[in-house]
């Protein structure tokens, strides 16, 4: 079943046209960080600035594996709900 969330939530099944447009604030927090990055990059030279490359690009990885986690949690946690309010209650 997990494959199933894992795709539903990577988009390779869609049920629904989704929306990609952020909320005024994860823009805001996307542009912020995204100046900071690019400060930043401009600033280091030589091994540190591979170095601060290389943290950008394993925490994006981890935050995106970390998201789909936590994705999967709700699913399934939103799955317990509908059972327990269709199916255990209705045993008697």
């Amino acid at each position: 079943m997990s494959n199933f969330i894992e795709d539903l939530y990577y988009g390779n099944i869609e049920p629904q046209e989704l929306s990609t447009e952020f909320s005024g604030k994860l823009k805001k927090k996307l542009s912020q960080l995204a100046e900071k990055e690019e400060q930043l990059t401009v600033r280091l030279n030589g091994e540190d600035k591979e170095l601060f490359q290389k943290y950008v690009s394993d925490y994006t990885e981890f935050s995106s594996i970390s998201n789909a986690d936590s994705f999967i949690s709700g699913f399934r946690l939103g799955a317990r709900f509908t059972y327990d309010t269709f199916i255990k209650n209705t045993k008697g």
